[in-house]
């Protein structure tokens, strides 16, 4: 999230209108507070398993702030098929794997057990579908001898640092042709 923040410099075609976060101890929303842009924390936790009723909340501070796309980074709840659909096409979601390979949780330990040669990151639209909307762009690393979960996670996500900027600079601009980074 930070790292998209700092990526819409004067030049860019997107600006920053909300930050939003299901935990209010997210660090993020103290980072974004800092650089001037608002925040929101709708903390899931009250509403139980009633995932409509915690929408209809977050959606109260995403429509105030109208923005023209979502971009989902680090948002660990999976969104309701109305939820999505109101935003199709629209909403961008950054995920630490080569999709369609692992999409959903664990997918540093699942690149590991597989014995994968190539992990990375990738930027797809959201779909009601888990992990499953059109790819905007990928990142690959290396899986080196010796990596734990921990080491492949943290070279993916400077891959992720330099993907999802370059991706929403192209989709804010009207460009979907994928980015592919080596």
């Amino acid at each position: 999230m930070l790292a998209l923040l700092r990526s819409m410099t004067a030049d860019h075609p997107a600006r920053a209108v909300l930050v939003a976060a299901n935990d209010p101890a997210a660090a993020g929303l103290a980072r974004a507070a800092a650089l001037g842009v608002a925040t929101a924390a709708v903390d899931h936790r009250p509403f139980g398993g009633d995932r409509t009723a915690f929408e209809a909340e977050l959606l109260r501070h995403i429509d105030a702030a109208q923005p023209d796309i979502l971009c989902l980074a680090g948002f660990m709840r999976v969104l309701t098929p109305g939820f999505v659909a109101r935003f199709q096409g629209r909403m961008l979601n950054i995920h630490p794997s080569l999709l369609p390979k692992y999409p959903g949780l664990h997918t540093h330990a699942r690149a590991l057990a597989a014995g994968d040669a190539q992990a990375g990151c990738t930027v797809h639209e959201v779909t009601a579908e888990l992990d499953a909307g059109p790819l905007l762009g990928q990142a690959r690393v290396p899986v080196l001898a010796g990596d734990s979960e921990d080491t492949l996670a943290a070279r993916v996500l400077t891959m992720e640092h330099r993907l999802y900027p370059a991706v929403l600079r192209r989709y804010a601009a009207g460009d979907r042709t994928p980015v592919l980074l080596p």
